[in-house]
């Protein structure tokens, strides 16, 4: 079929490599300037004033230079020693929605993201007619949420959809933020969307002027899923950020299989997931998502909202864990029998430094790596 591809990792793609589908180069870069002050002045589109980007940069700066030292200047180092030597390139994130930061941070050397959350990753166009006035409002909310990304160690939902149609999306200007605290750039995005068999369908400007006419939006929208291609200034090695829009229940998995099968694509992952509501506690609902983790990995982290302990014992897995956990916070489908056996692996531990997504319900830092035994630093 024209315009797609297997989905599968690609190896060291260069620069040049042709591409599928519809390409948003300058739009990225705009973004990248404007949201995540960074790139060249001349990203700056024509209908933007420069000084409305240097006011929020003049803030946003000190923010992301307090992060690095506050959060990935400790985070890094301490999850650097916990990571198994040649682990897979390619990541994978259930429930990880606008949070390409610490993907970066916990797995530097990955080539290949795949982040997965219910939102939408947005109309990156909007930043070429943006309104001087309504886009300063919008950066200035995005400073916020960025903030408080930073210091809870994880994006909120509502941030995420509330920001969704604005000039510059919220997945794309977390994402910015991210490249722009890490030292990359973007190279280009492009759409895309899932055949049933998994194939992924680039979406051509065509394709998105025919879903925009007959009135197609959110997750059956255009705009859904984006691959943000990005490299390290003057290096030609291309990674990539592949976002999906998606509803990772086991009813939704089964009544459009495509994720899923593009996922059994990659033999193996490495794998993570925090702040995901506990829903990988839920054996009735989002167990197959939960399944499949555990056949593709070999070495996942995560906060105390991964996989519980007892079904990393089913499938042959072991739990090292960092920090104190003494009751999970009320967010979603929190049950006893999985928060007490967390406490009991907790038991005697000391704290940690920092969040790795939620914290606890007096507020401590914690870390869980669910590992094949033979799966060590």
């Amino acid at each position: 079929m024209p315009n797609s591809d297997s989905g599968g990792p690609t190896s060291d793609p260069g620069a040049d490599e042709k591409l599928e589908g519809a390409q948003f180069t300058k739009e990225v870069q705009a973004a990248f300037r404007v949201a995540g002050c960074a790139g060249d002045d001349s990203f700056i589109p024509p209908n933007i004033d420069k000084a409305v980007v240097d006011k929020h940069c003049a803030a946003l700066k000190p923010a992301f230079a307090e992060y690095k030292k506050e959060w990935l200047d400790v985070a890094m180092p301490f999850i650097a020693k916990l990571r198994p030597a040649n682990l897979p390139t390619t990541v994978v994130y259930p429930f990880g929605g606008g949070d390409l930061v610490s993907a970066l941070a916990t797995y530097p050397d990955g080539t290949e993201f795949n982040t997965i959350s219910l939102e939408t990753a947005g109309d990156v166009r909007g930043v070429l007619k943006a309104d001087n006035k309504r886009l300063a409002r919008e950066l200035a909310t995005l400073r916020d949420h960025l903030g408080k990304l930073f210091l809870k160690a994880h994006s909120r939902t509502i941030n995420l959809d509330i920001e969704t149609h604005g000039a510059i999306p919220g997945e794309i200007a977390y994402t910015m933020a991210a490249l722009a605290i890490h030292g990359f750039e973007p190279v280009t995005l492009r759409y895309f969307s899932f055949e049933p068999d998994g194939t992924i369908h680039w979406l051509t400007a065509e394709d998105i002027a025919t879903a925009e006419k007959s009135g197609k939006t959110g997750r059956a929208g255009p705009f859904a899923n984006a691959e943000i291609r990005f490299k390290k200034p003057g290096e030609s090695k291309i990674r990539f950020l592949r976002h999906v829009a998606y509803d990772l229940s086991n009813a939704n998995l089964a009544k459009q299989p495509g994720l899923l099968k593009y996922l059994e694509t990659k033999p193996k992952a490495s794998t993570m997931t925090k702040a995901a509501s506990h829903l990988l506690w839920d054996d009735a609902n989002f167990s197959t998502i939960r399944n499949w983790l555990m056949t593709h990995t070999d070495w996942m982290i995560s906060d105390t909202t991964g996989v519980p302990p007892r079904i990393a014992k089913q499938y042959g897995f072991v739990q090292d864990v960092y920090g104190q956990y003494e009751w999970p916070e009320p967010f979603g489908t929190v049950n006893n029998k999985d928060a007490t056996e967390f406490h009991n692996l907790f038991k005697g531990h000391e704290p940690i430094s920092f969040r790795y997504g939620y914290p606890d319900n007096k507020s401590h830092g914690h870390i869980v790596v669910t590992r094949k035994p033979d799966m060590k630093p």
